[in-house]
């Protein structure tokens, strides 16, 4: 008997496969399935089941791309607004056998309608539960977030209380295997480990060990929770099945000649540091580095025009591919290493300011007066502390509040540390704002002050 966990860089996603006895089954595998193809032939066996515990919101499934190359069949909990083109429904007590493991349905709605958990036993020893593929119902710190339907939110909550209680009653031995981890969009409080037991969450998970129903409720609804617009083609493609990805997913290199660069046919993206980016980038692109582009390309590229990467290599354009394949975005038509290239053919480029505390304290005064000190962390780090005077909108929202916002004839952008006001900057700038840079650091830095002058605040 063996079980796999798979990692998604990026998304914080995590599939397994379990097998014995020259079976094997897959719990909410992602598009590219090379990963679990191996493992398979690693192990001598074939996959005869996917197992899925939820519509994902966050990522393309592979279930559907594993069942066309293996005959396995898919199984997906109940779908009422949109039954799952691709599985058969499962129900509360359906029983599967692979080898010598049992799974057993547990109907867990909440954090959606269709939300399911698996619970493993070993069937040389049945007495008590080996683990349970929790999906995203409980995670290791924090539960399901409940905001998906907002004309339920109290509706839904209650149900993925009701549902932890089911959880609860697996016992404390159980280990937990949920579909994301620490840094995923799908929950906030993720501690940052992979391993854990239902016993471990009962004694230190706050949000599953509430016994209160109504209290869980009102924390539940209290919550900030963002929606991605990409979120909705991952629903389309999750009810109505994906395809694969391709096995040759690094985009071709671009000549620093082409017209791609000044033509605005497609969008540009640049993975590097924010660091280089300030340095030299090519106008109009974004600013996404890499390990951000799993979080956030999703807020700002659409779906029906191709994407040029400006990238440090061809492997770092290959990751970045096959994120943002994993998120449904197919159109990465080329990559190209760097910018001085790009500065020798003689393409246009610009620089992005990056500037100190010292500097946005001599500032202070003139907020208001032409100058516009944007703070674009979530709701909950602004509300926790920020500087006095800021204006606030989530880095996400940019694209939309920009219509809305009266900003200065000149803009200065801040986060948490510089990196999330480095990708707003760039929003800004193709917005049509010339003057914009961003205080690097950011809010870490200006708590690291030797002292606090007026005008400024760590809670307003």
């Amino acid at each position: 008997m063996f079980v796999h966990k798979i990692k998604s860089d990026g998304l914080s996603h995590l599939s397994y496969m379990i097998g014995s006895n020259g079976q094997a089954a897959l719990i909410d595998p992602r598009r590219d399935v090379d990963a679990y193809m191996d493992l398979a032939r690693e192990e001598d066996c074939r996959i005869t089941h996917v197992f899925e515990t939820h519509r994902n919101e966050d990522l393309v499934s592979g279930a559907p791309v594993i069942s066309q190359l293996t005959g396995a069949t898919v199984y997906h909990g109940p779908q009422p607004a949109q039954p799952i083109a691709y599985a058969t429904t499962v129900r509360e007590g359906d029983k599967f056998r692979i080898g010598k493991i049992e799974l057993t349905v547990l109907e867990t709605p909440g954090h959606t309608d269709d939300s399911v958990s698996y619970v493993l036993h070993d069937t040389d020893n049945p007495e008590r539960a080996v683990g349970v593929f929790t999906g995203d119902a409980l995670f290791i710190g924090d539960v399901g977030r409940t905001d998906f339907y907002p004309d339920r939110e109290r509706e839904v909550a209650g149900l993925l209380f009701d549902s932890l209680q089911k959880l609860k009653r697996i016992g404390p031995q159980a280990i937990i295997y949920p579909a994301h981890g620490a840094g995923s969009v799908c929950g906030a409080g993720m501690a940052d480990r992979e391993f854990s037991t239902i016993g471990h969450e009962l004694a230190n998970n706050q949000r599953f060990a509430m016994q209160d129903r109504e209290a869980f409720i009102e924390a539940k609804i209290s919550e900030n929770h963002y929606l991605p617009p990409y979120f909705k083609e991952m629903e389309r493609l999750n009810a109505e099945g994906g395809s694969a990805t391709s096995r040759f997913p690094t985009p071709p290199p671009v000549p620093s000649d082409s017209r791609l660069f000044t033509s605005h046919e497609a969008q540009i993206v640049d993975i590097r540091s924010e660091t280089d980016f300030a340095a030299a980038h090519v106008p109009g692109s974004y600013c996404i580095p890499q390990g951000m582009l799993a979080a956030f390309a999703g807020w700002f590229l659409n779906y029906q025009t191709d994407i040029l990467l400006i990238s440090d290599s061809a492997e770092q354009a290959r990751q970045a591919a096959v994120t943002l394949s994993r998120i449904g975005f197919d159109r990465v038509i080329g990559h190209h290493a760097g910018t001085v290239s790009l500065a020798t053919a003689g393409q246009s480029l610009e620089s992005l300011p990056l500037v100190e505390t010292r500097t946005v304290e001599s500032r202070l005064a003139d907020i208001g007066k032409g100058w516009t000190l944007l703070d674009v962390r979530s709701i909950d780090e602004f509300n926790a502390g920020h500087i006095e005077g800021a204006t606030h909108a989530y880095v996400g929202h940019l694209p939309d509040a920009l219509a809305e916002m009266s900003l200065g004839s000149r803009v200065t952008v801040m986060c948490g540390s510089g990196m999330r006001a480095s990708i707003a900057a760039s929003v800004i700038k193709r917005a049509g704002y010339p003057n914009v840079d961003v205080y690097y650091g950011s809010w870490a830095a200006w708590n690291k002050r030797e002292s606090r002058p007026a005008g400024a605040s760590r809670a307003a």
